[in-house]
C-alpha cells in the first residue's frame, strides 16, 4: 500500500537522480503521460498505465486506488514531479477523495527540472531572482497568464515559461512576447531550451527584440532575462548567459 512520486529528469538517464532509481526498485505499477512510462527500463511483471496528458486527475486516482489495493505504486512526471508534474495532482485528489485515501504511505522523489538542466546548459541565468511560469491556459484564464507575466517582468524576474507552445495554442508564445515587449527592452536575453540533454537538443540564445516564438515547441523551455541578465560572446564557442548576484542600488 505504497505510492511513490517521481521525476524523471529531462530525458537524459545519467540525469536522473539515484534516489529516483531506488524508489523505482520494486514497485508493481508505474502510471503516468505514455513517452514517459515508456522511457523506463523496468523488470516484465511490472504493470505499465500510459495515458494522454490532459487526464491528470484520472491518473492520480487510478494510482491511488491502487495502491489502496495494496500494489506498490509509481507515478511518473518528466523533470521534478513538483513543477507542473503529477505530484499535485495526485495530492488534489486526495483531498477530494475518499478517508482512507489519507492514511497511504504517499512519497514525493525530486527530480532534476527543465529549468536547472538548460540554465546549466548555458551557464547561469538564474544567479539572480527568478520564477517559474506556465503559458498553458488549460487550468488558469489567459488573462491571469499575461498579468502575472506582466508583473514578474516589471518585478525584475529572470522568467522560466513552461509549456510555451502548443498545436492547440500556436499564438500563446507570440501574445507572452508582445506583452513582454512593453515592459522589457528589446536587449534583454532570451534562450529557446529544446530536449536538453537528449540527442535532438537544440538550444538558441537571441534577445527579445528577435525571439521567433515559430521556433518553438512543447519540448522547449523559454528563459527570458532580466535586465541585468548578461550575454558573454565567444568567438568561436557558444554564448553565455547568466544573471549577476547583485542589484545595483
Amino acid at each position: 500500500m505504497s505510492l511513490v512520486i517521481v521525476g524523471l529528469g529531462p530525458g537524459n538517464e545519467a540525469q536522473r537522480t539515484p534516489e529516483v532509481d531506488a524508489a523505482l526498485d520494486g514497485i508493481t505499477d508505474v502510471i503516468g503521460y505514455g513517452p514517459y512510462v515508456e522511457r523506463l527500463a523496468l523488470p516484465e511483471a511490472v504493470q505499465r498505465h500510459g495515458s494522454d496528458n490532459r487526464v491528470e486527475l484520472d491518473r492520480a486516482r487510478h494510482a491511488l486506488t491502487l495502491a489502496e489495493n495494496g500494489r506498490r505504486v509509481a507515478v511518473v512526471s518528466g523533470g521534478d514531479a513538483g513543477v507542473f508534474g503529477m505530484a499535485s495532482a495526485v495530492f488534489e485528489a486526495v483531498e477530494a477523495g475518499p478517508e482512507q485515501w489519507r492514511t497511504l504511505d504517499i512519497r514525493v522523489v525530486p527530480g532534476l527540472s527543465a529549468v536547472l538542466a538548460a540554465a546549466a546548459r548555458i551557464g547561469a541565468p538564474l544567479g539572480g531572482d527568478f520564477c517559474v511560469l506556465s503559458l498553458s491556459d488549460n487550468l488558469k484564464p489567459w488573462d491571469v497568464v499575461l498579468r502575472r507575466l506582466r508583473l514578474a517582468a516589471e518585478a525584475g524576474f529572470v522568467m522560466a515559461l513552461y509549456n510555451p507552445r502548443s498545436k492547440a495554442r500556436p499564438w500563446q508564445l507570440g501574445k507572452a512576447l508582445e506583452e513582454l515587449s512593453c515592459v522589457l527592452p528589446g536587449d534583454v536575453p532570451v534562450v529557446f531550451a529544446r530536449a536538453v540533454g537528449r540527442a535532438d537538443e537544440r538550444v538558441l540564445i537571441t534577445n527579445l527584440a528577435g525571439a521567433d516564438a515559430e521556433k518553438v515547441d512543447m519540448s522547449t523551455l523559454v528563459l527570458i532575462g532580466s535586465v541585468l541578465t548578461r550575454r558573454i560572446v565567444r568567438r568561436g564557442h557558444e554564448d553565455w548567459v547568466y544573471t549577476p548576484r547583485y542589484v545595483p542600488v
